[in-house]
C-alpha cells in the first residue's frame, strides 16, 4: 500500500458524536417457544421484512431448527432503502432479495453480551463477510445501529437494526462511478492517476480502505467549479489531496468519536 494511504485525515472531518444504543421498546418480546419467522411475522414494525422474507422464500430457513442470529431491519430502514412498499420489494429479483436478506443472517447465535468489544469479522449466510462492532455506544453491524437487541427465539436471536445492509458488489472506484453525486471525484481520481501516483489502482486494491468521499458540491466549494477545472489541475497535487481522504483500514461511522475527529 502506498505510504500516502496511511496518512491520517481525520482533522478534516466535522465533529461526529454517536448516540447511545439501548434496548428500545419495539413491542417485540422474546419468546423461546416461537421461531424467528413467527416473531418477525407478529411484529408490526417488521412488516416489510416479513414481506421480503416471503418473497425470497426464506420462511422455512428462518423457522428451521438451529441457532441463528438475524439482524432485522425495521420498516423505517426498508423505506430509507427505497423498499418501503410491497410493490417495491416484489420488484427486486428473488435471487437478489434472497442474497440481501441472507446477508443479515449469521449461522450462530450471538447475543449482545457474547459479542466482544471492538469490531469482529463474521461470515453471513450469504457467504459474505460482515462486521459487528461493540463499543460504548452500543452494538452495530456494518455501521447500522442495533436499536433493539436480544429478542430470543426458539431457533436463535433477533437484533432489530435501523438500516438495510447491502452486500458489497463493487470496489471503491466502481461505487464512485455509479453515483451521480461523485462525478467530480471520479474525474479527480482519473486526473490524479496520470501523475506519479496511480490513485485509481490504489483505490481498486484489496484494502481494506476507508474513503471520506467529497461530493460534487464539496469540490465546487473548494474552487473546482467544473470538471474541466479538475482536468486542468496538476495531477500530483490532486493525488496529494485525494490520498488525504483515505485511511488504511475499515472504519465505520460507529467507530468515529469526537476525540478521533479532533486529532491534529
Amino acid at each position: 500500500m502506498n505510504q500516502l494511504f496511511k496518512t491520517a485525515l481525520v482533522a478534516t472531518l466535522p465533529v461526529m458524536l454517536l448516540t447511545s444504543c439501548g434496548k428500545d421498546d419495539d413491542g417485540m418480546p422474546s419468546d423461546n417457544s416461537k421461531t424467528i419467522t413467527v416473531l418477525v411475522s407478529e411484529n408490526a414494525s417488521l412488516s416489510l421484512l416479513k414481506t421480503a422474507v416471503i418473497r425470497a422464500g426464506l420462511t422455512e430457513t428462518l423457522s428451521a431448527n438451529g441457532s441463528l442470529t438475524v439482524f432485522a431491519p425495521d420498516n423505517s430502514a426498508f423505506q430509507a432503502a427505497g423498499l418501503g412498499t410491497e410493490a417495491a420489494i416484489n420488484a427486486v429479483p428473488v435471487d437478489d432479495l434472497k442474497k440481501i436478506l441472507l446477508y443479515h443472517v449469521l449461522g450462530e447465535k450471538y447475543t449482545s453480551g457474547s459479542i466482544p468489544s471492538g469490531t469482529t469479522e463474521l461470515n453471513t449466510a450469504a457467504n459474505i463477510k460482515t462486521y459487528v462492532t461493540k463499543n460504548s455506544s452500543g452494538v452495530f453491524v456494518n455501521g447500522a445501529k442495533v436499536t433493539t437487541a436480544d429478542v430470543n427465539a426458539r431457533n436463535g436471536v433477533v437484533h432489530i437494526i435501523n438500516k438495510v445492509l447491502m452486500p458489497p458488489s463493487a470496489n471503491i472506484v466502481q461505487l464512485a462511478q455509479s453515483n451521480a453525486n461523485f462525478t467530480f471525484l471520479v474525474a479527480a481520481v482519473v486526473r490524479a492517476s496520470t501523475g506519479s501516483t496511480n490513485v485509481a489502482a490504489a483505490l481498486s486494491g484489496a484494502g481494506p480502505l476507508t474513503v471520506f468521499a467529497p461530493t460534487n458540491a464539496a469540490f465546487q466549494a473548494a474552487g473546482f467549479a467544473t470538471i474541466a477545472d479538475i482536468q486542468a489541475a496538476n495531477a500530483n497535487t490532486l493525488a496529494s489531496i485525494l490520498t488525504y481522504h483515505v485511511i488504511s483500514g475499515r472504519i465505520f461511522s460507529s467507530d468515529l468519536t469526537e476525540e478521533l475527529c479532533l486529532l491534529p
